[in-house]
């Protein structure tokens, strides 16, 4: 299966190198045309309609959330290319996005079109384009977070969190209405990822702020404004 996809990036010698490595070590990925700024991106995407767009966080004149904003009538998987930033890994992670660090490791390639791949395979519905731009216009205690679980994949509220607690490889999220989650994920990704007003307590849990109705210095027990749990 041949994976239809163009390449977004202001850096001419960032161009040759991606599409250099897909070339050798992702010959599925068909290369239909590239972009060096939002301008050239946004007419290529329409015209093109790629499966994947490799996409570079920061360009002059505009940068890759603006590009998914003016495309946002089309319907693509996305790898990001980005220099660390913890802004943009928080939203990226937060919508489950594929991204990759500069420079390019060959490795985190090869796994971010694999995965591309299967959800492309598997024909999921799960719109992380969408997520991602709605999240980056809200406050973080109201952004939504997907959730990758043994069956795929959910979208919670960050707000209807309770709780989180390690569970070996695994992390379990306890929610609003008295439901639980195990997600495929440690427990420290969540803690590098949530913001206020999350606190991590313990080694192996993360709580709500808003969801404790007291604390007792006494002892561990801490009581949440919730059902079932």
């Amino acid at each position: 299966m041949k994976i239809q996809a163009v390449i977004v990036d202001d850096e001419i010698i960032a161009r040759d190198v991606l599409r250099n490595y897909l070339t050798k070590y992702c010959p599925q990925v068909e290369i239909l045309g590239e972009a060096e700024n939002i301008k050239e991106a946004v007419p290529l995407i329409a015209e093109q309609r790629p499966q994947l767009v490799f996409l570079d966080v920061e360009m002059p004149f505009g940068n890759a959330f603006d590009v998914l904003e003016a495309t946002k009538d089309f319907s693509y998987e996305t790898i990001f290319i980005t220099a660390f930033s913890q802004y943009s890994l928080q939203a990226l992670n937060k919508s489950a996005s594929y991204y990759i660090l500069k420079p390019i490791d060959i490795q985190e390639l090869i796994l971010a079109v694999n995965k591309v791949a299967e959800s492309l395979e598997k024909k999921e519905e799960l719109n992380r384009n969408k997520i991602l731009l709605e999240n980056l216009k809200l406050k973080p205690e109201k952004q939504q977070l997907i959730l990758p679980t043994l069956q795929g994949f959910d979208v919670v509220k960050t707000e209807d969190i309770v709780r989180l607690q390690a569970d070996g490889n695994f992390t379990q999220v306890y929610l609003m209405d008295g439901s639980k989650k195990m997600v495929c994920r440690f427990l420290k990704h969540f803690d590098d990822l949530l913001e206020n007003p999350f606190v991590r307590v313990h080694r192996s849990h993360i709580i709500n702020t808003n969801f404790v109705k007291s604390y007792h210095k006494s002892g561990t027990a801490t009581l949440f404004r919730q059902h079932g749990n």
